[in-house]
């Protein structure tokens, strides 16, 4: 069987950094494969030339953060545009580390941009594209640093978001979890602070759903 005879599913990973969701995605991607879907792993920001160089900036460079804001929205609609709907169109699962929950949680919670500002600029850049399935990978502000501070002494340079103090990621956190709570049918909160296997056994059974 092959792709074209799916529906296009747009899936996104989302949760504070150190939650796992990078180490899962890739994982997941190819028990979908392993189940005969197309699938294109993407990121935000990110996803294109012009978003990966966006990226770089948003990564490392002090600004404020309404500008943090607008560049997030400047590389995700290049991203929707020239990544996302084509997948979609072509019957493929779209599987994205990160979308626009990210920056209600980061620009909004973390930092305190209005959450009807950046309910405009989603309006604006991405309109009807909500994803079908939004898989939040939780673990307490505690076992995310754990993990940032292993990663940090392996000799991983950590962004300037991942170099936040806990306070931050306590907001982005309680923002993330406040939205799953408000769209219990798009989002799935996923307890990643639990042994690989079992997490991968839910994944698993989410990606056979699909």
């Amino acid at each position: 069987m092959t792709s074209t005879t799916h529906k296009g599913r747009f899936v996104t990973l989302e949760g504070i950094d150190g939650a796992g969701k990078s180490t899962h995605a890739a994982w997941l991607a190819q028990a979908l494969i392993d189940r005969g879907r197309t699938v294109v792993a993407t990121r935000e920001p990110g996803g294109t030339p012009l978003g990966e160089r966006l990226r770089d900036l948003l990564l490392a460079e002090p600004m404020t953060h309404d500008t943090e804001a607008l560049l997030m929205f400047a590389a995700r609609r290049e991203h929707v545009e020239h990544v996302i709907r084509p997948a979609l169109a072509r019957g493929d699962v779209v599987l994205c580390d990160r979308f626009t929950d990210a920056t209600y949680a980061y620009q909004g919670g973390g930092h305190g941009v209005d959450a009807k500002r950046i309910a405009a600029l989603e309006d604006w850049v991405h309109g009807d594209l909500v994803p079908d399935l939004t898989l939040v990978f939780d673990v307490p502000i505690a076992v995310s640093r754990e993990r940032l501070d292993r990663n940090a002494a392996a000799g991983h340079t950590l962004d300037k978001f991942e170099r936040e103090r806990a306070s931050f990621f306590e907001r982005v956190r309680a923002c993330y979890l406040a939205r799953a709570a408000a769209d219990p049918r798009r989002c799935r909160v996923i307890d990643s602070s639990r042994p690989l296997d079992v997490v991968r056994g839910e994944l698993a059974a989410i990606a056979a759903a699909l």
